[in-house]
């Protein structure tokens, strides 16, 4: 059982980093609405770009964001065995890492392939790091619409975690095609946005749940939820 001043500095915790994400999500959005070409979320932090420093602000405020949640959801399993596989905390806490080493890293300009004549060391590190990122955001995402305490939260969460998977996949694999940019562009900045507006409203019911709930339990039951 969680202690009350535990639950209250957890929920302390969550809404800081519910407040950290949004600030992230701004800059990036600021960011985009700066730069008057279609281009990848990832190449406004590419070296050259005038929306550089912004950019890798935004990512690291969404890093501090993403491990106070991440820290407020320590005691979270999900249900599934598939998705017991590690907690929800440590996905998240991953991610959060991989965003690190994509803001310390960024691609070089115009964000090209880690393939052929535009492999560089320092591409392929960038692009590993943000599937990483993204691919574990989904599978923390997922670990939540599976676990108990949320029930209100599950569903949407489910939608969007599917949403985010599917979005970002498909503008990868425009990308990789070399095929139009464009949409794929579209496509990736969406599911940004909808990755990190998730988090935002978790942390915020994250803190909510902490604070008027009595009590939390890991071995919470299906009907507690």
């Amino acid at each position: 059982m969680i202690d009350s001043p535990r639950r209250h500095r957890d929920a302390a915790l969550a809404i800081i980093g519910a407040f950290l994400v949004a600030a992230a999500l701004v800059l990036i959005w600021l960011a985009r609405v700066q730069v008057p070409r279609e281009l990848y979320v990832s190449e406004l932090g590419a070296l050259g770009e005038p929306t550089a420093e912004q950019f890798r602000a935004a990512l690291l405020l969404l890093v501090a964001g993403g491990l106070f949640v991440a820290w407020s959801m320590r005691d979270l399993r999900s249900r599934p065995w598939v998705l017991r596989r590690g907690t929800p905390a440590l996905t998240l806490a991953f991610a959060c890492s991989a965003f690190f080493v994509a803001s310390q890293v960024p691609c070089t300009p115009s964000c090209p392939l880690p393939l052929g004549d535009t492999f560089t060391v320092q591409d392929l590190v960038h692009t590993l790091a943000a599937i990483a990122a993204f691919a574990a955001a989904c599978w923390a995402m997922l670990q939540v619409a599976f676990a108990p305490g949320h029930r209100a939260l599950s569903g949407i969460t489910l939608l969007m975690a599917l949403a985010v998977g599917v979005v970002a996949a498909t503008g990868g694999l425009l990308s990789l095609a070399r095929w139009n940019a464009v949409f794929g562009s579209r496509l990736e900045l969406v599911a940004t946005t909808i990755g990190i507006a998730w988090l935002v409203v978790f942390g915020i019911v994250r803190a909510a749940r902490l604070v008027t709930r009595p009590a939390l339990t890991t071995a919470a039951t299906p009907d507690s939820a």
